[in-house]
C-alpha cells in the first residue's frame, strides 16, 4: 500500500489511506490503548487472536474477543481501542478488486459490507470461532514470515475468512435476490470513488459520478446503494467530513476555512454534518484530541460481547 499517512494528536489517531492493493498487519498491542480513529478508502477485515478490543461506529459497539471478525466498509468512519493488555489482531485493509468474484461467484460478498455495522455477521457458534482462529494464525504466518507468495496467501485466506464468517448472510438470500445483485461490483464504481477521493474540495454531482462509470444516474444510484449501503450523497458527504478531521487534527485554521477547504456551505454546515456523525463539535473533536489519553467522547451507541 502507498499513500497513507497516519496524524497522532493526544488521544486520537487517525489514520488516512489510499490502498493501492492491500495492507496487512500483525498488531501486537501490550498495553491498553486510547481511543484510535481509522478511515480507509478501501475495506478493512480485522481478526481477534488473543486479548480483546472495542470497535465503534456511527451507532454501534462491539466488544470482541478471541476469534471475533469485523468489517468496515469503504471510507467507513471508525475506532477502536484496546482494552485487554497483550493483545494481538491482524488487519487487512485492501481495495475490493483484491477479492477474486470468480472463486466466490455463487456468494455476493459484497454484501457483507453493505449491511448496518450491527447486522453483519459475526462468530455465532464455537465451530466457526475456532475456523476464525485458524485462519488468523494462518494469516498472522504469512504476514510475519513472508515468504515467497505470501500476497497470494494472504488474498485466500482472507477470501476464505469473509466466506466462513458469512456463510449464512451469504447463503441466506433467495436466487433472485442474488441474481439482482450480482450487478453490485465495486469495479463498476470505482471510478466514482477515485473522483471523489481526488476531489477533497469540490463536490462531485451524480450526473458526474454516474458519467465517470459510463451508467446512467438511476442506473449508477441502485448500484451504488447496493454495493455500499449508503446513497452516493451520504457517501460523499462521509468522504467530506473525514477530510474536515483531517484539518482539524493538522491545522490550525478556524471551522469556517476548514468549511470551506472541505466543501461545505459554511462553518454550521460543517458543524452540524460534523455532530451527527461523530457526536461531537469540531472544536471539541479538536480540543480533546489535543488534551491528551482519556478525554475523547465516547461515541453513542449499543454494546454486544
Amino acid at each position: 500500500m502507498s499513500g497513507g499517512r497516519s496524524i497522532q494528536a493526544g488521544s486520537w489517531d487517525l489514520h488516512l489511506s489510499r490502498a493501492r492493493s492491500f495492507r496487512a498487519e500483525v498488531m501486537a498491542l501490550p498495553e491498553v490503548t486510547s481511543r484510535r480513529i481509522s478511515i480507509h478508502d478501501g475495506l478493512e477485515v480485522g481478526v481477534i487472536l488473543k486479548g480483546g478490543t472495542d470497535i465503534w461506529y456511527d451507532d454501534f459497539t462491539a466488544c470482541l474477543e478471541p476469534g471475533d471478525v469485523w468489517m468496515v466498509a469503504v471510507w467507513e468512519p471508525h475506532g477502536w481501542r484496546v482494552r485487554v493488555p497483550g493483545t494481538e489482531q491482524i488487519v487487512v485493509a485492501f481495495l475490493p478488486e483484491l477479492i477474486d468474484e470468480g472463486a466466490l461467484r455463487n456468494a455476493d460478498w459484497s454484501s457483507l459490507f453493505a449491511l448496518r455495522p450491527a447486522d453483519r455477521p459475526g462468530v455465532g457458534d464455537p465451530s466457526t470461532r475456532e475456523a476464525a482462529l485458524r485462519i488468523g494464525a494462518e494469516l498472522r504466518a504469512e504476514i510475519s514470515n513472508r515468504h515467497s507468495g505470501w500476497e497470494t496467501a494472504v488474498r485466500l485466506d482472507l477470501m476464505r475468512l469473509l466466506f466462513t464468517v458469512g456463510r449464512r448472510a451469504l447463503h441466506s438470500t433467495t436466487a433472485r435476490d442474488r441474481g439482482r445483485r450480482g450487478s453490485h461490483s465495486f469495479a463498476r464504481i470505482t471510478p466514482a470513488l477515485e473522483l471523489v477521493h481526488a476531489r477533497p474540495v469540490s463536490r462531485v454531482t451524480l450526473g458526474e459520478a454516474a458519467g465517470a462509470c459510463g451508467l446512467s444516474p438511476a442506473h449508477f444510484s441502485r448500484i451504488f446503494q447496493g454495493t455500499t449501503g449508503l446513497s452516493f450523497g451520504r457517501f460523499q458527504l462521509r468522504a467530506h467530513l473525514t477530510y474536515a478531521a483531517h484539518l482539524l487534527l493538522t491545522s490550525e485554521l478556524k471551522v469556517d476555512a476548514i468549511a470551506a477547504e472541505a466543501g461545505f456551505v459554511d462553518g454550521s454546515h460543517l458543524h452540524r454534518s460534523f455532530v451527527n456523525q461523530y457526536g461531537t463539535t469540531p472544536g471539541q473533536y479538536r480540543r480533546q484530541s489535543r488534551e491528551g489519553a482519556d478525554t475523547a467522547v465516547e461515541a453513542p451507541g449499543r454494546t454486544i460481547s
